[in-house]
C-alpha cells in the first residue's frame, strides 16, 4: 500500500521507508546519518525504527 502523504502519524514513525526520498531525508536528519548508511541499516535490521536506532546505538 502506497504512504498517504496527508495521513502523517505513528505509521510513519514505526516504520523507515528508503523508497521515499521525502522520508529517507527526514530519517537521516533525526538519526545524523547519510542516506547511505540508513540503507545500509535497514538492510540489516530491516525497516523497524525501533531495530534501526539500536543498529546505530552499538
Amino acid at each position: 500500500m502506497a504512504d498517504d502523504l496527508k495521513n502523517t502519524g505513528k505509521q510513519d514513525d514505526i516504520r523507515i521507508n528508503v523508497n521515499q526520498s521525502w522520508e529517507l531525508k527526514d530519517w537521516c536528519q533525526k538519526l545524523g546519518v547519510t542516506p547511505d548508511q540508513l540503507r545500509e541499516a535497514v538492510k540489516a535490521v530491516g525497516p523497524l525504527a525501533k531495530n534501526v536506532k539500536a543498529y546505530f546505538a552499538r
